[in-house]
């Protein structure tokens, strides 16, 4: 397989700059400048080396054979282009993490609902200083007192209850 030329980046910069942060950009502006500056130095070579005039070293170097010898092991000299080995492995990864990003959007999108369902709720009630203990009581009983069946002390926090655990971070019964 021979080695094809970069004449152009394959990254798309203006859609990756779409999704730049701003407090990046700069950052973003910097990478954008190296790379071009790395294809910049890339193109200023030639593609091809540039031949040698064997005849010239010939007539030049007085040992007999010895350019000939360079020459054949000049011609002999093959540098194979490393075989692409990691590609498959970046494209299974990137269908894993496609994957992994589906299912949390599907997942954001479910939470997302549910937050739309209680922020629906709390929009419906009373605003919050024109509630009374009942009201609050109603709306939210698992956070309301109850004297009844769930008695609390003054000041009624979870950490000045009997039996609270501060590993579980709540007192019994709650």
């Amino acid at each position: 397989m021979a080695a094809k030329r970069v004449t152009t980046s394959a990254i798309n910069w203006l859609a990756l700059s779409e999704r730049v942060p701003p407090h990046q950009r700069a950052q973003f502006q910097n990478f954008k400048a190296r790379s071009d500056g790395y294809l910049r130095s890339v193109l200023a070579n030639p593609e091809k080396l540039p031949e040698i005039d064997w005849t010239f070293y010939k007539s030049r170097v007085p040992v007999a054979g010895m350019v000939d010898n360079f020459q054949k092991q000049y011609a002999a000299l093959n540098i194979p282009y490393p075989p692409d080995t990691v590609s498959p492995q970046v494209d299974s990864l990137e269908k894993e993490i496609k994957s992994d990003i589906e299912k949390f959007k599907k997942e954001s999108n479910v939470r997302i609902a549910d937050y739309k369902k209680q922020l629906a709720h709390i929009a419906s009630l009373l605003p919050y200083d024109q509630m009374t203990m009942e009201d609050f009581r109603d709306a939210f009983p698992e956070q309301a007192l109850d004297p009844i069946n769930r008695p609390t002390f003054w000041p009624h926090d979870p950490e000045e209850q009997i039996g609270y655990n501060p590993e579980q971070g709540q007192a019994p019964g709650h």
